[in-house]
């Protein structure tokens, strides 16, 4: 009798934890979606970053091939970072940028990266970002300050120097990362933006990403 009580306290919390979870999905990856997302292709390259979706077993996914390219994919939306400060990135790198120096302006690609945005001023130059990197020579949790501006960094979640072609799921908690970087304490997020970009070492790359979402744990 003890032993069914117990398993029935353990199963009822577990579904309070669960109950109590918040979620927030930040993209579908439908040819639909896709067709709205803000396309800003970077000032001076030669080409956009092709972007197209698919699915497998896990869901839909949006492959990247930048190939002396450079063009992200943004999207406005409120985040309460209170409520759900965690961002977790599923993703995988088919095709990496191997012997580039990614902190220096000649050398800043990458394969895969996820920005956070938050506005602090009156025009974009003036936004607080932290770009969560897929890195193809870095080890996991190297950051630094974009070569380009002080205000956003580049903080590196995974690696193609252990998992290359592999999908890797990385967690990172926004909140604390805005304070430890930037200083700030940020409430509320203002976008979300995905880049692949090779348009500094003119190499290719081919990435997927999936199931991007915001959680409270």
């Amino acid at each position: 009798m003890f032993r069914f009580l117990f398993k029935l306290i353990l199963v009822t919390a577990l579904s309070q934890t669960a109950l109590y979870a918040e979620e927030i999905k930040v993209f579908e990856f439908t040819d639909k979606e896709l067709s709205e997302l803000t396309v800003r292709k970077v000032r001076g390259a030669d080409n956009k970053t092709t972007y197209s979706v698919g699915s497998n077993e896990n869901g839909n996914y949006l492959k990247a091939i930048a190939d002396n390219a450079a063009s992200g994919l943004g999207k406005e939306i409120k985040i309460d970072l209170n409520k759900t400060p965690f961002i977790n990135i599923t993703w995988k790198i088919e095709k990496d940028i191997p012997e580039i120096d990614e902190t220096a302006k000649k050398g800043h690609d990458f394969a895969a990266r996820v920005f956070v945005i938050k506005k602090t001023g009156a025009t974009a130059l003036s936004n607080r970002a932290i770009n969560y990197v897929f890195s193809s020579n870095q080890d996991v949790g190297s950051n630094s300050p974009s070569p380009y501006t002080k205000k956003s960094i580049d903080n590196v979640l995974a690696t193609t120097k252990t998992n290359l072609n592999e999908w890797v799921t990385v967690k990172a908690n926004v909140k604390e990362d805005f304070k430890k970087f930037h200083n700030l304490d940020v409430n509320e997020l203002d976008g979300i933006a995905i880049m692949s970009d090779t348009d500094n070492s003119k190499k290719k790359s081919i990435t997927y990403y999936q199931n991007i979402y915001f959680s409270s744990q």
